[in-house]
């Protein structure tokens, strides 16, 4: 890739590569829908079949019925899953994410790391960078850098898996609600 005109490295980051940020990076005087769309815009897709995947991705996320909600209008969670969202419009082979839970809530984190483990079931290589520990335990690997050097590279030995703790969030919620 060394050898890439700009044109072509602008062409595999639109189509090879999806990115997540900690910050969301929406576009706040646009919809969720419209947020969605944009990566395929550039990527010269017609307006219906933008559309479609859009709310195919949307759905995919947890948030059909909030495609006309503008960022404002949705919590930290539910931003993230828009990004998570418009992340995948252009299927890309593999999605960079950095800091995509360091916003959110513990629950919100846990559902965000469920998405991207599914996503990782379905055959996409998901590259996550996070400074939470508790975070790197829904991975099934654990690279360690420190200065641009690589400590360790490791298999999760007891990898957590996402849709557990949120049956047991949702178990522990039901409790609590009885008993009140």
């Amino acid at each position: 890739m060394s050898s890439f005109s700009k044109d072509q490295l602008a062409l595999v980051r639109n189509k090879k590569i999806g990115f997540v940020f900690q910050g969301f990076n929406l576009l706040s005087r646009t919809s969720a829908l419209e947020n969605v769309e944009l990566p395929m815009i550039y990527a010269g897709i017609p307006a219906d079949e933008r559309r479609k995947r859009a709310m195919q991705a949307l759905e995919s996320v947890g948030l059909k019925g909030r495609e006309h909600h503008h960022p404002n209008q949705l919590s930290g969670g539910q931003q993230q899953r828009v990004a998570i969202a418009r992340a995948l419009v252009n299927r890309p082979t593999v999605i960079l994410a950095d800091e995509p839970t360091g916003n959110l809530d513990s629950y919100s984190s846990v559902e965000i790391m469920g998405i991207f483990q599914e996503l990782n079931r379905k055959g996409i290589s998901i590259v996550l960078i996070t400074h939470e520990p508790d975070i790197a335990l829904y991975t099934s690997r654990i690279v360690r850098l420190s200065d641009g050097e690589i400590l360790s590279d490791e298999p999760v030995s007891k990898q957590l898996d996402a849709r557990e703790e949120i049956k047991k969030h949702v178990r522990a919620q039901v409790v609590e609600e009885v008993t009140t």
